[in-house]
Protein backbone atom coordinates (compact mmCIF):
# COMPACT_ATOMS: atom_id res chain seq x y z
CA UNK A 1 0.00 0.00 0.00
CA UNK A 2 1.67 3.33 -1.20
CA UNK A 3 1.18 6.08 1.48
CA UNK A 4 1.31 9.76 0.40
CA UNK A 5 2.91 10.67 3.94
CA UNK A 6 4.70 9.17 6.43
CA UNK A 7 3.13 5.78 7.64
CA UNK A 8 3.90 7.44 11.40
CA UNK A 9 0.95 9.95 10.51
CA UNK A 10 -1.31 7.14 11.08
CA UNK A 11 -0.26 5.68 13.88
CA UNK A 12 0.15 9.31 15.81
CA UNK A 13 -2.98 10.01 14.84
CA UNK A 14 -4.52 6.91 16.21
CA UNK A 15 -2.64 7.57 19.66
CA UNK A 16 -3.83 10.79 19.82
CA UNK A 17 -7.42 9.97 18.78
CA UNK A 18 -7.06 6.82 21.74
CA UNK A 19 -6.01 9.59 24.07
CA UNK A 20 -9.37 11.78 23.31
CA UNK A 21 -11.45 8.80 24.09
CA UNK A 22 -9.26 8.38 27.39
CA UNK A 23 -10.15 11.87 28.43
CA UNK A 24 -13.75 10.98 28.00
CA UNK A 25 -14.67 7.86 29.56
CA UNK A 26 -15.44 8.00 33.19
CA UNK A 27 -14.37 6.22 36.79
CA UNK A 28 -16.80 3.31 35.38
CA UNK A 29 -14.79 2.71 31.83
CA UNK A 30 -18.25 3.93 30.56
CA UNK A 31 -18.49 7.10 27.36
CA UNK A 32 -21.50 8.87 28.00
CA UNK A 33 -20.95 11.63 25.04
CA UNK A 34 -23.20 14.50 24.44
CA UNK A 35 -25.84 15.02 22.50
CA UNK A 36 -26.05 17.95 20.61
CA UNK A 37 -28.58 20.61 22.21
CA UNK A 38 -32.20 19.97 19.96
CA UNK A 39 -33.97 23.52 19.05
CA UNK A 40 -37.04 20.42 18.98
CA UNK A 41 -36.61 19.31 22.56
CA UNK A 42 -36.11 22.91 23.74
CA UNK A 43 -39.40 24.00 22.55
CA UNK A 44 -41.51 21.13 24.06
CA UNK A 45 -40.24 21.38 27.13
CA UNK A 46 -41.15 25.08 27.37
CA UNK A 47 -44.49 24.37 26.40
CA UNK A 48 -44.70 21.54 28.51
CA UNK A 49 -43.93 23.50 31.52
CA UNK A 50 -45.75 26.46 30.69
CA UNK A 51 -49.03 24.23 30.37
CA UNK A 52 -48.27 22.77 34.00
CA UNK A 53 -47.53 25.61 36.02
CA UNK A 54 -45.39 28.41 34.38
CA UNK A 55 -45.02 30.34 37.97
CA UNK A 56 -42.94 27.79 39.49
CA UNK A 57 -40.66 27.23 36.18
CA UNK A 58 -40.54 30.72 34.92
CA UNK A 59 -36.61 30.81 34.92
CA UNK A 60 -36.59 27.29 32.94
CA UNK A 61 -39.11 28.55 30.73
CA UNK A 62 -37.65 32.02 30.06
CA UNK A 63 -33.65 30.74 29.99
CA UNK A 64 -35.19 28.16 27.13
CA UNK A 65 -36.98 30.83 25.37
CA UNK A 66 -33.81 32.77 25.25
CA UNK A 67 -31.86 29.72 24.15
CA UNK A 68 -34.02 29.57 21.01
CA UNK A 69 -34.18 33.18 20.45
CA UNK A 70 -30.14 32.72 20.21
CA UNK A 71 -30.32 29.63 18.06
CA UNK A 72 -33.01 30.64 15.55
CA UNK A 73 -31.73 30.51 11.96
CA UNK A 74 -31.46 34.03 9.93
CA UNK A 75 -34.35 32.68 7.82
CA UNK A 76 -36.36 32.63 10.60
CA UNK A 77 -36.50 29.35 11.10
CA UNK A 78 -35.48 26.85 13.45
CA UNK A 79 -33.66 23.06 12.56
CA UNK A 80 -32.71 20.36 15.09
CA UNK A 81 -29.51 21.40 16.66
CA UNK A 82 -27.45 24.34 15.82
CA UNK A 83 -26.04 23.32 12.84
CA UNK A 84 -29.17 21.64 11.11
CA UNK A 85 -31.41 23.41 8.40
CA UNK A 86 -34.73 24.97 9.29
CA UNK A 87 -37.62 22.36 9.13
CA UNK A 88 -41.04 22.93 9.70
CA UNK A 89 -41.71 20.46 12.45
CA UNK A 90 -39.00 22.42 14.53
CA UNK A 91 -39.85 25.47 13.43
CA UNK A 92 -43.65 25.18 14.26
CA UNK A 93 -43.05 23.66 17.39
CA UNK A 94 -41.26 26.98 18.20
CA UNK A 95 -43.50 29.44 16.91
CA UNK A 96 -45.71 27.39 19.73
CA UNK A 97 -43.58 27.60 22.37
CA UNK A 98 -43.60 31.85 22.17
CA UNK A 99 -46.96 31.66 22.12
CA UNK A 100 -47.60 30.03 25.49
CA UNK A 101 -48.50 32.46 28.52
CA UNK A 102 -49.01 35.94 26.30
CA UNK A 103 -45.45 35.97 24.87
CA UNK A 104 -46.10 37.51 21.15
CA UNK A 105 -45.53 40.84 22.59
CA UNK A 106 -42.02 40.35 24.02
CA UNK A 107 -41.15 38.38 21.35
CA UNK A 108 -42.26 39.99 18.32
CA UNK A 109 -39.12 40.36 15.97
CA UNK A 110 -38.37 36.54 16.95
CA UNK A 111 -41.84 35.28 16.12
CA UNK A 112 -42.65 37.50 12.46
CA UNK A 113 -39.36 36.07 11.07
CA UNK A 114 -40.60 32.84 11.87
CA UNK A 115 -43.90 33.40 10.77
CA UNK A 116 -42.53 34.70 7.39
CA UNK A 117 -40.47 31.08 7.14
CA UNK A 118 -43.52 29.06 7.82
CA UNK A 119 -45.43 31.31 5.17
CA UNK A 120 -43.16 30.51 2.60
CA UNK A 121 -43.59 26.73 3.56
CA UNK A 122 -46.88 26.21 3.96
CA UNK A 123 -48.85 29.06 2.32
CA UNK A 124 -49.91 30.45 4.95
CA UNK A 125 -50.83 30.21 9.11
CA UNK A 126 -54.09 29.16 8.55
CA UNK A 127 -54.67 25.76 10.04
CA UNK A 128 -55.80 24.00 7.28
CA UNK A 129 -52.67 25.34 5.86
CA UNK A 130 -50.92 23.34 8.51
CA UNK A 131 -52.15 20.40 9.00
CA UNK A 132 -51.91 20.32 4.82
CA UNK A 133 -48.28 20.43 5.68
CA UNK A 134 -48.29 18.00 8.25
CA UNK A 135 -49.72 15.53 6.60
CA UNK A 136 -47.25 15.78 3.90
CA UNK A 137 -44.43 15.81 5.57
CA UNK A 138 -45.42 12.46 7.24
CA UNK A 139 -48.49 10.87 5.76
CA UNK A 140 -50.35 8.12 7.62
CA UNK A 141 -47.81 7.99 10.12
CA UNK A 142 -49.63 10.27 13.43
CA UNK A 143 -46.39 9.24 15.55
CA UNK A 144 -45.32 13.16 15.57
CA UNK A 145 -47.57 14.90 13.37
CA UNK A 146 -50.26 14.78 15.63
CA UNK A 147 -48.47 15.60 18.57
CA UNK A 148 -46.84 18.84 16.88
CA UNK A 149 -50.71 19.80 15.99
CA UNK A 150 -51.53 19.66 19.52
CA UNK A 151 -48.28 21.46 20.87
CA UNK A 152 -49.57 24.62 18.21
CA UNK A 153 -53.51 23.81 19.64
CA UNK A 154 -51.78 24.55 23.36
CA UNK A 155 -49.74 27.52 22.26
CA UNK A 156 -52.74 29.16 20.70
CA UNK A 157 -51.46 28.53 17.27
CA UNK A 158 -54.57 26.45 15.64
CA UNK A 159 -57.41 29.71 16.82
CA UNK A 160 -59.45 29.61 20.18
CA UNK A 161 -60.37 26.84 22.43
CA UNK A 162 -61.94 24.53 22.26
CA UNK A 163 -62.87 25.27 18.17
CA UNK A 164 -58.97 24.75 17.79
CA UNK A 165 -58.36 21.07 18.54
CA UNK A 166 -61.17 20.13 15.83
CA UNK A 167 -57.54 20.35 13.99
CA UNK A 168 -55.60 18.06 16.03
CA UNK A 169 -56.58 14.41 14.59
CA UNK A 170 -57.90 12.08 17.06
CA UNK A 171 -55.90 8.99 18.19
CA UNK A 172 -57.59 5.87 19.32
CA UNK A 173 -56.50 5.57 23.16
CA UNK A 174 -58.45 3.29 23.81
CA UNK A 175 -56.54 0.71 21.82
CA UNK A 176 -54.19 0.88 25.14
CA UNK A 177 -56.39 -0.87 26.79
CA UNK A 178 -55.90 -3.83 24.56
CA UNK A 179 -53.53 -6.60 25.30
CA UNK A 180 -49.99 -4.89 24.64
CA UNK A 181 -49.13 -8.20 22.52
CA UNK A 182 -51.85 -7.56 20.07
CA UNK A 183 -50.67 -4.22 19.12
CA UNK A 184 -48.71 -5.37 15.83
CA UNK A 185 -52.10 -6.63 14.46
CA UNK A 186 -53.92 -3.64 15.58
CA UNK A 187 -52.26 -1.05 13.10
CA UNK A 188 -51.97 1.57 15.05
CA UNK A 189 -51.67 4.80 13.73
CA UNK A 190 -48.29 5.64 15.79
CA UNK A 191 -45.21 3.55 15.98
CA UNK A 192 -44.84 1.14 18.43
CA UNK A 193 -42.41 3.38 21.24
CA UNK A 194 -44.71 5.98 21.12
CA UNK A 195 -47.79 4.41 22.96
CA UNK A 196 -47.27 7.15 26.07
CA UNK A 197 -48.15 9.72 23.22
CA UNK A 198 -51.12 7.41 22.10
CA UNK A 199 -52.68 7.59 25.18
CA UNK A 200 -51.92 11.07 26.71
CA UNK A 201 -52.50 13.02 23.19
CA UNK A 202 -55.36 10.49 21.94
CA UNK A 203 -56.92 10.98 25.72
CA UNK A 204 -56.51 15.38 25.71
CA UNK A 205 -58.30 15.47 22.15
CA UNK A 206 -61.14 13.60 23.67
CA UNK A 207 -61.81 16.23 26.02
CA UNK A 208 -61.52 19.10 24.25
CA UNK A 209 -63.78 17.39 20.99
CA UNK A 210 -64.81 14.23 21.99
CA UNK A 211 -66.01 11.26 19.15
CA UNK A 212 -67.23 8.48 20.56
CA UNK A 213 -69.05 8.70 23.60
CA UNK A 214 -67.49 5.22 24.69
CA UNK A 215 -64.52 6.33 24.35
CA UNK A 216 -64.87 7.84 27.67
CA UNK A 217 -64.96 4.04 29.39
CA UNK A 218 -61.18 3.50 28.72
CA UNK A 219 -59.98 6.48 30.17
CA UNK A 220 -59.07 5.10 33.72
CA UNK A 221 -57.76 2.09 32.55
CA UNK A 222 -55.25 3.94 29.83
CA UNK A 223 -54.38 6.54 32.29
CA UNK A 224 -53.38 3.78 34.82
CA UNK A 225 -51.09 2.01 32.08
CA UNK A 226 -49.10 5.20 31.20
CA UNK A 227 -48.30 5.37 35.20
CA UNK A 228 -47.17 1.84 35.16
CA UNK A 229 -44.51 2.07 31.86
CA UNK A 230 -43.54 5.82 32.76
CA UNK A 231 -39.97 4.70 34.10
CA UNK A 232 -37.96 5.64 37.87
CA UNK A 233 -37.11 9.21 36.69
CA UNK A 234 -40.23 10.05 34.14
CA UNK A 235 -39.04 10.10 31.57
CA UNK A 236 -40.01 8.05 29.09
CA UNK A 237 -37.08 6.21 26.62
CA UNK A 238 -35.48 9.37 28.25
CA UNK A 239 -36.62 11.32 25.81
CA UNK A 240 -37.35 15.18 26.20
CA UNK A 241 -39.77 15.67 23.39
CA UNK A 242 -42.24 12.28 23.81
CA UNK A 243 -42.35 13.56 27.52
CA UNK A 244 -43.00 16.72 27.25
CA UNK A 245 -45.97 16.17 24.97
CA UNK A 246 -47.28 13.82 27.58
CA UNK A 247 -46.76 16.24 29.89
CA UNK A 248 -48.47 19.20 28.24
CA UNK A 249 -51.20 16.86 27.20
CA UNK A 250 -52.33 15.83 30.92
CA UNK A 251 -52.26 19.88 31.56
CA UNK A 252 -54.47 20.46 28.95
CA UNK A 253 -56.77 18.42 30.38
CA UNK A 254 -56.79 19.23 33.67
CA UNK A 255 -54.24 16.47 35.22
CA UNK A 256 -51.30 18.69 36.19
CA UNK A 257 -51.43 16.89 39.77
CA UNK A 258 -51.62 13.58 38.09
CA UNK A 259 -48.42 11.41 39.30
CA UNK A 260 -47.24 11.17 35.93
CA UNK A 261 -47.13 14.20 34.98
CA UNK A 262 -45.65 15.51 37.95
CA UNK A 263 -42.60 12.98 37.25
CA UNK A 264 -42.42 14.14 33.80
CA UNK A 265 -41.97 17.80 34.87
CA UNK A 266 -39.15 16.37 37.63
CA UNK A 267 -37.99 14.72 34.42
CA UNK A 268 -37.66 18.20 32.46
CA UNK A 269 -36.14 20.09 35.14
CA UNK A 270 -33.19 18.13 35.81
CA UNK A 271 -32.39 17.34 32.32
CA UNK A 272 -32.61 20.90 31.31
CA UNK A 273 -28.76 22.14 30.55
CA UNK A 274 -26.98 25.42 32.37
CA UNK A 275 -27.53 27.19 28.99
CA UNK A 276 -31.41 27.02 29.34
CA UNK A 277 -31.55 24.07 26.81
CA UNK A 278 -32.41 20.46 26.40
CA UNK A 279 -31.15 17.68 23.89
CA UNK A 280 -33.23 15.04 22.57
CA UNK A 281 -32.02 12.52 24.86
CA UNK A 282 -30.15 11.73 27.86
CA UNK A 283 -27.26 9.50 26.99
CA UNK A 284 -26.37 6.76 24.53
CA UNK A 285 -23.98 5.14 27.24
CA UNK A 286 -24.13 1.92 25.88
CA UNK A 287 -24.12 2.48 22.67
CA UNK A 288 -21.28 5.32 22.96
CA UNK A 289 -18.78 2.58 25.13
CA UNK A 290 -19.68 -0.37 23.15
CA UNK A 291 -18.34 1.57 20.18
CA UNK A 292 -15.58 2.87 21.13
CA UNK A 293 -14.50 -0.64 22.43
CA UNK A 294 -14.96 -2.02 19.00
CA UNK A 295 -12.84 0.79 17.64
CA UNK A 296 -10.31 0.41 20.52
CA UNK A 297 -10.60 -3.25 20.75
CA UNK A 298 -7.28 -4.65 22.47
CA UNK A 299 -6.24 -1.01 23.64
CA UNK A 300 -9.48 -0.24 25.79
CA UNK A 301 -8.96 1.65 28.77
CA UNK A 302 -9.89 -0.06 31.83
CA UNK A 303 -11.33 -3.08 30.33
CA UNK A 304 -12.61 -4.59 33.49
CA UNK A 305 -14.80 -1.87 34.35
CA UNK A 306 -16.41 -1.63 31.23
CA UNK A 307 -16.45 -5.10 31.14
CA UNK A 308 -18.57 -5.14 34.20
CA UNK A 309 -20.58 -1.95 33.43
CA UNK A 310 -21.82 -3.52 30.19
CA UNK A 311 -22.75 -7.04 31.94
CA UNK A 312 -24.68 -4.89 34.75
CA UNK A 313 -26.80 -3.25 31.82
CA UNK A 314 -28.11 -6.59 30.17
CA UNK A 315 -32.13 -7.27 30.86
CA UNK A 316 -32.39 -9.74 33.50
CA UNK A 317 -36.63 -9.89 33.16
CA UNK A 318 -39.47 -8.91 30.78
CA UNK A 319 -39.10 -5.11 30.24
CA UNK A 320 -42.28 -3.15 31.31
CA UNK A 321 -42.46 -0.96 28.14
CA UNK A 322 -42.35 -3.60 25.12
CA UNK A 323 -42.62 -6.66 26.63
CA UNK A 324 -39.38 -7.82 25.02
CA UNK A 325 -37.88 -10.82 26.94
CA UNK A 326 -34.66 -10.69 29.04
CA UNK A 327 -31.28 -11.03 27.09
CA UNK A 328 -31.31 -7.57 25.55
CA UNK A 329 -29.54 -4.39 26.17
CA UNK A 330 -30.73 -0.77 25.65
CA UNK A 331 -28.88 2.47 25.10
CA UNK A 332 -28.56 3.69 27.86
CA UNK A 333 -28.12 2.61 31.74
CA UNK A 334 -31.00 5.09 32.60
CA UNK A 335 -34.62 4.31 33.61
CA UNK A 336 -35.81 4.97 30.09
CA UNK A 337 -33.89 2.64 28.25
CA UNK A 338 -35.69 -0.22 26.46
CA UNK A 339 -33.53 -3.10 24.82
CA UNK A 340 -32.79 -2.82 20.98
CA UNK A 341 -31.25 -4.56 18.34
CA UNK A 342 -28.45 -1.91 17.89
CA UNK A 343 -27.64 -1.81 21.27
CA UNK A 344 -27.82 -5.92 21.90
CA UNK A 345 -25.31 -6.48 18.67
CA UNK A 346 -23.19 -3.66 20.00
CA UNK A 347 -23.20 -5.24 23.55
CA UNK A 348 -22.23 -8.71 22.10
CA UNK A 349 -19.43 -7.76 19.89
CA UNK A 350 -18.05 -5.09 22.92
CA UNK A 351 -17.95 -8.21 24.98
CA UNK A 352 -16.59 -10.58 22.11
CA UNK A 353 -13.47 -7.78 22.71
CA UNK A 354 -13.02 -7.76 26.05
CA UNK A 355 -13.45 -11.35 28.01
CA UNK A 356 -14.62 -14.27 24.92
CA UNK A 357 -13.44 -17.20 27.10
CA UNK A 358 -15.18 -15.71 30.75
CA UNK A 359 -17.93 -18.33 31.72
CA UNK A 360 -20.07 -15.54 32.75
CA UNK A 361 -19.65 -13.42 29.50
CA UNK A 362 -20.50 -16.53 27.80
CA UNK A 363 -23.76 -16.91 29.06
CA UNK A 364 -24.58 -13.06 29.34
CA UNK A 365 -23.92 -13.34 25.28
CA UNK A 366 -25.49 -16.60 24.72
CA UNK A 367 -28.83 -14.88 26.06
CA UNK A 368 -28.28 -12.02 23.68
CA UNK A 369 -27.67 -14.09 21.07
CA UNK A 370 -31.00 -15.74 21.67
CA UNK A 371 -32.84 -12.58 22.55
CA UNK A 372 -32.11 -11.19 18.65
CA UNK A 373 -32.84 -14.47 17.14
CA UNK A 374 -36.29 -13.85 18.95
CA UNK A 375 -36.59 -10.29 17.50
CA UNK A 376 -35.74 -10.74 13.78
CA UNK A 377 -39.00 -10.21 11.46
CA UNK A 378 -40.62 -12.64 9.10
CA UNK A 379 -38.35 -11.04 6.12
CA UNK A 380 -35.05 -11.73 7.98
CA UNK A 381 -34.38 -8.03 8.69
CA UNK A 382 -33.95 -6.86 12.09
CA UNK A 383 -36.51 -4.71 13.84
CA UNK A 384 -35.28 -1.45 16.28
CA UNK A 385 -37.42 -2.95 19.54
CA UNK A 386 -40.57 -5.31 18.69
CA UNK A 387 -40.86 -8.26 16.36
CA UNK A 388 -43.73 -7.82 13.60
CA UNK A 389 -44.55 -4.02 13.87
CA UNK A 390 -43.68 -2.72 9.62
CA UNK A 391 -46.83 -0.87 8.85
CA UNK A 392 -44.69 2.76 9.89
CA UNK A 393 -40.86 3.29 9.23
CA UNK A 394 -39.26 3.64 12.35
CA UNK A 395 -40.84 -0.27 13.11
CA UNK A 396 -39.84 -1.75 9.82
CA UNK A 397 -36.87 -3.84 9.31
CA UNK A 398 -33.52 -2.13 8.64
CA UNK A 399 -30.26 -3.19 6.52
CA UNK A 400 -27.91 -1.69 9.08
CA UNK A 401 -29.23 -3.84 12.13
CA UNK A 402 -29.52 -6.53 10.11
CA UNK A 403 -26.06 -6.35 9.56
CA UNK A 404 -24.68 -5.64 13.13
CA UNK A 405 -26.89 -9.02 14.02
CA UNK A 406 -25.12 -11.01 11.54
CA UNK A 407 -21.76 -9.67 13.15
CA UNK A 408 -22.81 -10.24 16.85
CA UNK A 409 -23.82 -13.51 15.68
CA UNK A 410 -20.34 -14.86 13.68
CA UNK A 411 -18.39 -13.64 16.98
CA UNK A 412 -20.90 -16.05 19.05
CA UNK A 413 -22.18 -18.96 17.02
CA UNK A 414 -24.32 -20.32 19.45
CA UNK A 415 -27.75 -20.85 18.52
CA UNK A 416 -27.30 -24.15 16.42
CA UNK A 417 -29.64 -24.78 13.51
CA UNK A 418 -32.27 -21.76 14.84
CA UNK A 419 -28.69 -19.39 14.29
CA UNK A 420 -27.87 -21.06 11.37
CA UNK A 421 -31.71 -20.13 9.81
CA UNK A 422 -31.43 -16.59 11.38
CA UNK A 423 -27.94 -15.79 9.72
CA UNK A 424 -29.23 -17.24 6.35
CA UNK A 425 -32.43 -15.61 6.51
CA UNK A 426 -30.69 -12.38 7.43
CA UNK A 427 -28.20 -12.30 4.40
CA UNK A 428 -30.79 -13.20 2.29
CA UNK A 429 -33.05 -9.98 3.14
CA UNK A 430 -29.89 -7.66 2.91
CA UNK A 431 -29.48 -9.79 -1.12
CA UNK A 432 -32.74 -7.91 -1.55
CA UNK A 433 -32.60 -5.04 -0.04
CA UNK A 434 -29.66 -3.91 -1.68
CA UNK A 435 -30.30 -1.64 -4.66
CA UNK A 436 -28.74 -2.22 -8.22
CA UNK A 437 -26.11 -0.29 -7.81
CA UNK A 438 -24.60 -1.61 -4.28
CA UNK A 439 -26.23 0.79 -1.18
CA UNK A 440 -28.20 -0.01 1.55
CA UNK A 441 -30.62 2.73 3.19
CA UNK A 442 -29.92 2.77 7.03
CA UNK A 443 -32.84 3.94 9.38
CA UNK A 444 -31.25 5.57 11.96
CA UNK A 445 -28.68 8.05 10.25
CA UNK A 446 -29.35 10.47 7.29
CA UNK A 447 -27.70 13.59 6.14
CA UNK A 448 -29.60 16.93 5.59
CA UNK A 449 -27.77 17.51 2.62
CA UNK A 450 -29.20 14.63 0.63
CA UNK A 451 -32.47 14.89 -1.45
CA UNK A 452 -34.01 12.92 0.36
CA UNK A 453 -31.98 13.29 3.89
CA UNK A 454 -31.35 9.23 3.55
CA UNK A 455 -27.45 8.59 4.26
CA UNK A 456 -26.56 6.00 2.10
CA UNK A 457 -22.90 6.53 2.53
CA UNK A 458 -23.47 5.77 6.27
CA UNK A 459 -25.69 2.95 5.30
CA UNK A 460 -23.68 1.12 2.85
CA UNK A 461 -20.25 1.56 5.19
CA UNK A 462 -22.12 0.19 8.10
CA UNK A 463 -23.48 -2.70 6.46
CA UNK A 464 -20.26 -3.53 4.57
CA UNK A 465 -18.10 -2.90 7.70
CA UNK A 466 -20.24 -5.74 9.85
CA UNK A 467 -20.65 -8.03 6.77
CA UNK A 468 -16.34 -7.87 6.37
CA UNK A 469 -16.72 -9.54 10.12
CA UNK A 470 -18.53 -12.80 9.23
CA UNK A 471 -19.19 -14.91 5.89
CA UNK A 472 -21.33 -13.02 3.21
CA UNK A 473 -21.48 -13.46 -0.39
CA UNK A 474 -18.82 -11.78 -2.66
CA UNK A 475 -21.27 -10.15 -4.85
CA UNK A 476 -22.89 -7.73 -1.94
CA UNK A 477 -19.67 -6.98 -0.57
CA UNK A 478 -17.85 -5.83 -3.90
CA UNK A 479 -20.93 -3.95 -5.16
CA UNK A 480 -21.31 -2.50 -2.14
CA UNK A 481 -17.41 -1.40 -2.16
CA UNK A 482 -17.50 -0.27 -5.50
CA UNK A 483 -20.43 2.31 -5.20
CA UNK A 484 -18.38 3.52 -1.80
CA UNK A 485 -15.80 4.25 -4.32
CA UNK A 486 -17.77 6.12 -6.70
CA UNK A 487 -18.87 8.32 -3.55
CA UNK A 488 -15.50 9.64 -2.94
CA UNK A 489 -15.09 12.45 -3.75
CA UNK A 490 -12.07 14.33 -5.19
CA UNK A 491 -10.63 15.05 -1.85
CA UNK A 492 -10.62 11.22 -0.71
CA UNK A 493 -13.35 12.10 1.80
CA UNK A 494 -17.24 11.69 2.19
CA UNK A 495 -20.43 12.98 2.80
CA UNK A 496 -23.81 11.97 2.54
CA UNK A 497 -23.61 11.11 -0.93
CA UNK A 498 -22.52 13.35 -3.77
CA UNK A 499 -23.94 16.28 -2.48
CA UNK A 500 -23.25 18.47 1.04
CA UNK A 501 -19.60 19.24 2.60
CA UNK A 502 -17.88 16.03 3.83
CA UNK A 503 -17.72 15.02 7.40
CA UNK A 504 -15.19 12.89 9.59
CA UNK A 505 -17.93 10.83 10.64
CA UNK A 506 -19.05 9.52 6.63
CA UNK A 507 -15.73 9.52 5.80
CA UNK A 508 -14.17 8.19 8.70
CA UNK A 509 -16.82 5.10 8.42
CA UNK A 510 -16.39 4.54 4.66
CA UNK A 511 -12.69 4.60 5.05
CA UNK A 512 -12.81 1.73 7.58
CA UNK A 513 -15.44 -0.32 5.79
CA UNK A 514 -13.09 -0.42 2.58
CA UNK A 515 -9.60 -0.94 4.46
CA UNK A 516 -11.89 -4.11 6.28
CA UNK A 517 -12.20 -5.32 2.76
CA UNK A 518 -8.75 -5.34 1.48
CA UNK A 519 -9.77 -1.80 -1.01
CA UNK A 520 -6.40 -0.40 -0.01
CA UNK A 521 -6.37 2.06 -2.49
CA UNK A 522 -9.25 3.99 -1.91
CA UNK A 523 -8.92 3.24 1.79
CA UNK A 524 -5.49 5.36 1.68
CA UNK A 525 -7.05 8.62 -0.02
CA UNK A 526 -9.90 8.46 2.52
CA UNK A 527 -7.28 7.80 5.59
CA UNK A 528 -5.18 10.78 4.02
CA UNK A 529 -8.35 12.93 4.02
CA UNK A 530 -9.15 12.36 7.47
CA UNK A 531 -5.76 13.43 8.87
CA UNK A 532 -6.33 16.85 6.88
CA UNK A 533 -10.35 16.78 8.50
CA UNK A 534 -8.81 15.75 12.17
CA UNK A 535 -5.87 18.37 12.35
CA UNK A 536 -4.10 15.21 12.41
CA UNK A 537 -6.36 13.82 14.76
CA UNK A 538 -6.55 16.70 16.65
CA UNK A 539 -9.93 18.39 16.76
CA UNK A 540 -13.05 16.31 15.95
CA UNK A 541 -16.26 18.19 14.63
CA UNK A 542 -19.36 16.81 15.19
CA UNK A 543 -22.18 16.97 12.61
CA UNK A 544 -25.73 16.31 12.36
CA UNK A 545 -25.77 12.93 10.69
CA UNK A 546 -27.69 10.86 13.88
CA UNK A 547 -31.48 10.28 13.27
CA UNK A 548 -34.01 9.99 16.15
CA UNK A 549 -37.31 8.91 16.67
CA UNK A 550 -39.34 10.33 13.67
CA UNK A 551 -36.99 11.57 12.12
CA UNK A 552 -35.15 14.10 14.55
CA UNK A 553 -31.50 15.44 14.35
CA UNK A 554 -29.21 15.33 16.27
CA UNK A 555 -24.70 14.84 16.46
CA UNK A 556 -22.76 13.35 19.13
CA UNK A 557 -19.43 14.56 20.50
CA UNK A 558 -18.21 10.64 20.58
CA UNK A 559 -19.37 9.65 16.50
CA UNK A 560 -16.05 11.69 14.95
CA UNK A 561 -13.87 10.34 17.58
CA UNK A 562 -14.76 6.94 17.69
CA UNK A 563 -15.30 6.25 13.67
CA UNK A 564 -11.75 7.64 13.31
CA UNK A 565 -10.08 5.61 15.98
CA UNK A 566 -11.48 2.73 14.15
CA UNK A 567 -10.87 4.03 10.59
CA UNK A 568 -6.71 4.30 11.95
CA UNK A 569 -6.95 0.73 13.21
CA UNK A 570 -8.14 -0.81 10.23
CA UNK A 571 -5.81 1.25 7.93
CA UNK A 572 -3.02 0.63 10.19
CA UNK A 573 -3.98 -3.02 10.08
CA UNK A 574 -4.67 -3.01 6.16
CA UNK A 575 -1.00 -1.50 5.14
CA UNK A 576 1.15 -3.63 7.71
CA UNK A 577 2.60 -0.32 9.55
CA UNK A 578 4.74 -1.25 12.07
CA UNK A 579 3.56 0.19 15.87
CA UNK A 580 5.93 3.40 17.32
CA UNK A 581 6.49 4.00 20.67
CA UNK A 582 3.23 5.95 22.23
CA UNK A 583 5.65 8.32 23.97
CA UNK A 584 6.43 10.00 20.55
CA UNK A 585 3.14 10.70 19.64
CA UNK A 586 1.90 14.36 20.33
CA UNK A 587 -0.06 15.05 23.24
CA UNK A 588 -3.98 15.44 22.30
CA UNK A 589 -5.65 18.68 21.72
CA UNK A 590 -8.32 19.56 23.94
CA UNK A 591 -11.28 20.79 21.57
CA UNK A 592 -13.11 17.62 21.22
CA UNK A 593 -16.16 20.13 19.70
Amino acid sequence: MELERDPNFFQQAAQRTKEQLMVLQDGQGVWRGRLSSSALSTATAVIALTSIASLNHENLILAGRRWLVANQRPSGGWGDTPQSLPNLSTTLLCWAAFGGGGKDAEFSDVIQRCENWIRLETGGLEPASLVAAMEQCYGRDKTFAVPILMACAIGGRLGPAPQCWQWVPPLPFELAAMPRRWFARLSLPVVSYALPALIAIGQVRHHHAPTAWWRGWFRKGTLRLLREIQPEGGGYLEATPLTSFVAMALASQDLSEHPVAKEAVEFLKKSCRADGSWPIDSDLATWGTTLAVKALQAETPQPDRVLSWLLGQQTKQIHPYTLSAPGGWAWTDLPGGVPDADDTAGALLALAELAPGVPQVRAAAKAGVHWLIKLQNRDGGMPTFCRGWGTLPFDRSTPELTAHALAAWGRWPFGGDALARARSKALAYLEKTQSPEGWWEPLWFGNQWAPDEANRVYGTASVLAHLTQCQAPTGILQRAAHWLQNMQRPTGGWGGGSLGPESIEETALATTALARLGNLSAANQGAQRLLELTRDGTYFSASPIGLYFARLWYSEQLYPIIFSAAAWRAVIAAAGIPPIPEASAPAPADDTR
